[in-house]
C-alpha cells in the first residue's frame, strides 16, 4: 500500500555522503536529510564561516561525528573504538 505523504526532513538518518559532495559530504549529507538544496547549505556553511568564524569548526565537528552512507559509525566512533583496550 503506498501513500501520498510528502517527504519529511529527517526521515531517514543523517549521512556523508559518498558521492556528489565536494570536500567531506557533509553539506550534501545534511541538505538530502533537510530535504534542502545543496547550495542553501553550503551557503550557510560559508555565511557562518565569514560572519564569525564558526563554519569550518561546524563542518569539521560534522564530519568528524556524522558517519558516512554505509558505515556503522563515525570517524571519531572509529577512532575511539580503535584506542580502547581490548
Amino acid at each position: 500500500m503506498t501513500t501520498n505523504e510528502p517527504h519529511r526532513a529527517g526521515d531517514h538518518p543523517l549521512r556523508r555522503v559518498e558521492h556528489g559532495h565536494l570536500v567531506a559530504g557533509v553539506a550534501t549529507g545534511l541538505a538530502q536529510y533537510l530535504d534542502l538544496d545543496v547550495a542553501i547549505v553550503r551557503v550557510a556553511i560559508v555565511a557562518f564561516t565569514l560572519l564569525g568564524g564558526a563554519g569550518i569548526p561546524l563542518y569539521a565537528a560534522a564530519w568528524l561525528l556524522v558517519p558516512a552512507e554505509g558505515a556503522d559509525e563515525s570517524v571519531a566512533g572509529e577512532l575511539v573504538h580503535r584506542h580502547q583496550p581490548a
